[in-house]
């Protein structure tokens, strides 16, 4: 049992850590949210006499003169230029207009002023989360590392058990509230940010996936703590049985030879009592005394 218990421990304590590592990456990257913008392309500037990718050709190097008639050459679609941006909790980043490099601004100041103090709640809760995640993390080392007490493991066990679920439930809410102001802006925000297409990418995935393992190391922590109180539940009720036999042989006041017929027809563990149980035969303590009675006395010098 020792050795299942410490198995579980270390088990719980691994997925605490794969948590805690895995919360840490998402809160410090900005791949919560990437995509697609459609921008229209700036004029080019200085002598063009080719058709340009990332910027609108004229007929007249000197754009400034009213005088001369300008002609663009692209059309429709061919106006506008496709970029690629990537948001998390802290900032947002979106591809220059060349195409090389990025540009990146807070999030907090792209999102609606009414949506600002959800953000805010939002980076709050996960920062409690990695918070109380490493707190559960250090009571399992602790726990496994401990030896000596069992009741001061349990203690461990028990708030280790209580930090790790608080700070998988902050976490939930933390993911749900980012997702509700990142949809949010997506609609409220403004015009020079709106996106054409976006979807979760990789920095959500990896937070979805430490509340994951959060949950698990709290369940397999809990399971553990359960698993031992009913161990000693157990054995204490199996040592108040065998304390209730021996009280009622002292009250028979049997002879020294009975006595140790007795106890030699006991079963000396409790793993014997409950295997005579579960096949179907059952002790009963007065029909054992009526044995004991009916002993004749010769059977008694033999035994001696």
């Amino acid at each position: 049992m020792g050795i299942d218990r410490r198995r579980r421990a270390s088990l719980a304590l691994t997925l605490n850590f794969l948590a805690l590592f895995l919360a840490v990456s998402a809160l410090t990257t900005s791949y919560w949210c990437e995509g697609m913008r459609k921008v229209v392309k700036p004029f080019c500037t200085g002598p063009v006499t080719s058709k340009q990718a990332f910027c609108i050709m004229f007929n007249s190097s000197n754009i400034n003169d009213s005088r001369v008639v300008q002609y663009i050459w692209e059309t429709g679609e061919d106006k506008y230029l496709m970029r690629k941006f990537h948001t998390g909790i802290w900032f947002s980043c979106e591809q220059n207009i060349n195409m090389t490099g990025e540009k990146c601004r807070s999030f907090i100041y792209v999102a609606p002023a009414n949506e600002r103090g959800v953000l805010w709640l939002c980076i709050v809760a996960e920062c409690l989360y990695i918070l109380l995640l490493a707190t559960g993390g250090i009571l399992m080392s602790l726990e496994v590392c401990h030896i000596g007490n069992v009741i001061d493991g349990l203690k461990l066990n028990a708030f280790a058990a209580i930090f790790t679920v608080l700070s998988g439930l902050l976490g939930m809410v933390a993911h749900m509230m980012f997702t509700t102001a990142f949809q949010l802006t997506v609609s409220l925000g403004p015009e020079n940010w709106k996106p054409q297409t976006w979807d979760y990418s990789w920095s959500y995935i990896l937070a979805w996936s430490s509340f994951t393992a959060c949950m698990a190391s709290s369940v397999t922590t809990i399971n553990r703590y359960t698993k031992t109180i009913l161990e000693f539940k157990h054995k204490r009720r199996n040592i108040e049985k065998n304390l209730k036999i021996k009280q009622k042989l002292l009250e028979l006041d049997s002879p020294e030879q009975v006595w140790d017929m007795y106890i030699s027809s006991v079963p000396s563990t409790a793993e014997e009592l409950l295997d005579l149980s579960t096949n179907g035969r059952k002790l009963s303590n007065a029909s054992i005394f009526l044995d004991l009675n009916n002993l004749p006395d010769p059977q008694g010098e033999e035994y001696c």
